[in-house]
């Protein structure tokens, strides 16, 4: 495909003006496509699973702290550490990628 980009840059203006902007689109089009789309949707997942968070649900913040969520307000999160202390965060400080990790179980070796 960037080969093709390259021999459309490259060959000479037959077509008026278009020919000229096609390579550009095309590279727009990819750029769009594969960086972002992905972020995009990255970032609708994390939103979706912070607003379904729950008291008692298992988490991990961005800072690596684990706990459990001990109370939920409108913006914050007071999550209780294992040693029995409680902190507070911002909604946006919770990992998903790690809280999902925590949450699955670990897979059994066959013997």
């Amino acid at each position: 495909m960037i080969a093709t980009i390259f021999l459309a840059a490259a060959a000479p203006d037959a077509g008026g003006g278009f020919g000229v902007f096609l390579p550009m689109i095309l590279i727009i089009v990819v750029f769009y496509f594969f960086m972002i789309r992905p972020q995009v949707k990255k970032q609708k997942d994390q939103k979706k699973y912070v607003q379904e968070l729950k008291k008692g649900d298992k988490v991990v913040t961005t800072a690596g702290i684990h706990g459990r969520i001990a109370d939920v307000s409108d913006a914050t999160f007071l999550i209780e550490t294992e040693g029995g202390g409680k902190i507070r965060f911002d909604k946006s400080a919770i990992s998903l990628e790690a809280s999902k990790a925590l949450n699955t179980p670990p897979v059994q070796a066959k013997s």
